[in-house]
């Protein structure tokens, strides 16, 4: 019976994986710094798409965790410094036969290593409390961190969703697909079975009807509009993109307004249907399709391009998926809160983190500024090669940082039934809003209704996605044995970091 009343089940919450994430900066360092290295540090090549994680809110927090682990260290840094002291001191007493100095040596490192036991114990209570809060918290993640620089904050708007209309991808995508940082390949690029679209429709009293003249600008803006209700898929985002080679990036100056710079993520509308109907040097625009499943624990998206040749009409069409995240992001979940069992575990990991802790700050803070030296002499003679030697760049994004933190293994079967479908439910939408957009354009169907019949046919396979590989002629390798089903392959290795 329609507008049943039932009650609601708990639902996962839709920033899951953004809170999941915002709360792990603060108990891994290592991922705290990858971060805010890569969402605001200086940088020439852009950044994967977004695909359900809040920019802003990440990068606040991972600033927060790196800020107080560069305090940590540098306090300790000093005590480390102070402990030699009183060492030497303490053995000067020893051997000069003074009393009271040598007491100081004795006593001075025991104060030394309380005091360096205290802000060990301080750092990571402040770490946990901040990591269930904002795991937990009713607030919006963003709003429980300060903000970073406004120019990194008004950058990493810009690549919102919503925002967001064009995406280098690196040069070695350009050999797969283009589709950088959209996880694994459920159904490889292909086009489907082409359409003639010169014929025109009956005429309800007998004879033809006119055709209405049509592009496929056109196509896309009708896909796109009626999507959502042609699929059933609640919250589907549905977004025209331009996709453009990272080296050839520079070709378009809307793009790179500045070469030394990194690139924008939004350009004007135009450019993006001229990307459309009639693509430049790399540049393609695709219809971006993205459904993020229960919590954004499960991300599909499907990429499709018109192709329009008078007189037929084809759907390049390409299928993805992210799995949920690994099992890296899952300490927050295992922290103790009952207060005994809270307050046992920081004085447990106090105590056998001091040593290691104050015996490798100085290393650590080398290490962090060699890196930052290097990376900045690079930039600069990147920089440098660019205005001087006008090198050609590219300021293609190798991957997302969803992507790259995904795992197969922890997706269960409900994550993998919801996104096959997703994936049927979107492929049975741009078959409905195309055949719909060919009717109310006067176009006669029959070669569609062909078509159809062998698109509807396709078939999407997740269960044994992270174990199969591709084989001869898009086949699916199980276990070295070649059968004939979907493709499914794994996501290509992470390439180097770039400047």
């Amino acid at each position: 019976m329609a507008g049943r009343a039932l009650p609601s089940l708990p639902q996962y919450r839709k920033d899951g994986v953004t809170r999941r994430l915002c709360a792990s900066v603060h108990l891994d360092d290592d991922f705290a710094f990858e971060v805010d290295r890569d969402l605001t540090g200086d940088r020439l090549n852009a950044i994967g798409l977004t695909l359900g994680i809040n920019f802003v809110a990440l990068a606040r927090h991972a600033r927060v965790a790196v800020r107080r682990r560069e305090a940590l260290d540098r306090q300790l840094a000093w005590l480390g410094l102070a402990l030699v002291v009183a060492l030497l001191v303490g053995l000067w007493g020893l051997t000069g036969g003074h009393g009271s100095v040598a007491e100081v040596g004795l006593y001075g490192p025991l104060g030394v290593l309380a005091a360096c036991w205290w802000l060990v114990h301080r750092a990571q209570s402040q770490a946990r409390a901040a990591a269930q809060q904002v795991y937990r918290s009713p607030d919006t993640a963003e709003k429980l961190a300060p903000p970073v620089e406004p120019e990194a904050e008004a950058w990493l708007n810009e690549h919102a969703y919503k925002r967001a209309n064009v995406l280098p991808y690196a040069d070695a995508a350009a050999l797969t697909n283009p589709f950088v940082g959209s996880g694994t390949a459920i159904r490889k690029a292909g086009v489907w079975q082409p359409i003639d679209v010169s014929k025109p429709a009956e005429a309800p009293g007998g004879g033809k009807l006119k055709i209405i003249p049509f592009d496929a600008v056109d196509l896309h803006t009708y896909v796109a509009r009626h999507m959502e209700s042609a699929t059933g898929l609640e919250g589907l985002r549905v977004k025209n993109r331009l996709y453009v080679l990272g080296s050839n990036a520079y070709l378009l100056g809307e793009l790179v307004p500045d070469r030394t710079r990194r690139p924008t993520a939004q350009i004007p509308k135009q450019l993006v249907q001229a990307g459309l109907q009639t693509p430049g040097a790399g540049m393609r625009t695709h219809l971006c399709l993205e459904r993020i499943g229960q919590g954004g624990r499960i991300v599909v998206s499907m990429y499709l391009r018109a192709i329009l040749n008078q007189p037929s009409l084809t759907w390049e069409v390409a299928a993805y998926a992210i799995p949920p995240l690994s099992g890296r992001f899952r300490r927050v979940d295992r922290l103790p809160v009952a207060p005994f069992d809270r307050w046992w575990s920081l004085v447990a990991h106090a105590t056998s983190h001091t040593l290691p802790e104050l015996s490798g700050a100085l290393g650590r803070i080398r290490e962090r500024g060699r890196r930052r030296r290097a990376g900045a002499r690079l930039l600069k003679k990147v920089r440098r090669d660019i205005t001087d030697q006008h090198m050609i760049y590219d300021y293609g994004a190798p991957d997302s940082l969803r992507e790259r933190h995904a795992d197969w293994d922890e997706a269960g079967y409900a994550e993998r039934i919801d996104s096959q479908d997703f994936l049927y439910r979107l492929q049975q939408g741009v078959l409905t809003a195309t055949e719909k957009f060919l009717q109310d354009h006067n176009v006669d169907t029959s070669s569609f209704d062909q078509a159809q019949q062998i698109i509807s046919n396709q078939t999407y396979n997740i269960e044994n996605v992270s174990n199969s590989n591709l084989g001869n002629h898009g086949q699916v390798n199980n276990n070295g044995q070649q059968g004939s089903g979907p493709p499914g392959q794994q996501g290509a290795a992470t390439p180097a970091a770039k400047p």
